[in-house]
């Protein structure tokens, strides 16, 4: 979802390039592909939080459509919590609409291709 992210992007830095800056001091350009990096660490820790955390508040990721929906559900709860709590808060960025859109939609679409990916027993 990370190459998905830079192909929809407008050309622009990642969100996480700004944080590395941050920890690292310097300029967020000087950070594209630790940000990028660490975005795909987050997306990794996001799949397995998924895959080990729905069995464990009791629901089936056996049926794909279920899958799908729970996986729909995640990447929503993925967006949200960037948007308001990494972004905004950890960052401290005020996104434009037009970044907030394409933030919204990778991470809808990677919760659902997750989601799917588990469902049909593609990765478990």
């Amino acid at each position: 979802m990370t190459v998905v992210m830079m192909v929809m992007g407008d050309g622009g830095l990642p969100p996480t390039a700004a944080l590395v800056a941050k920890l690292g001091g310097g300029q967020p350009g000087d950070y594209t592909m630790p940000g990028m990096a660490l975005h795909l660490v987050y997306g990794v820790i996001a799949g397995i939080v998924f895959a080990v955390g729905v069995p464990l508040v009791g629901l089936s990721l056996g049926s794909l459509g279920v899958a799908i929906g729970i996986g729909l559900v995640y990447g929503i709860v993925l967006m949200i919590g960037g948007m308001m709590f990494w972004m905004r808060t950890i960052m401290e960025m005020e996104p434009d609409r037009d970044t907030m859109m394409m933030f919204g939609t990778v991470h809808v679409i990677y919760g659902v291709v997750l989601g799917a990916f588990l469902g049909a027993g593609i990765i478990a």
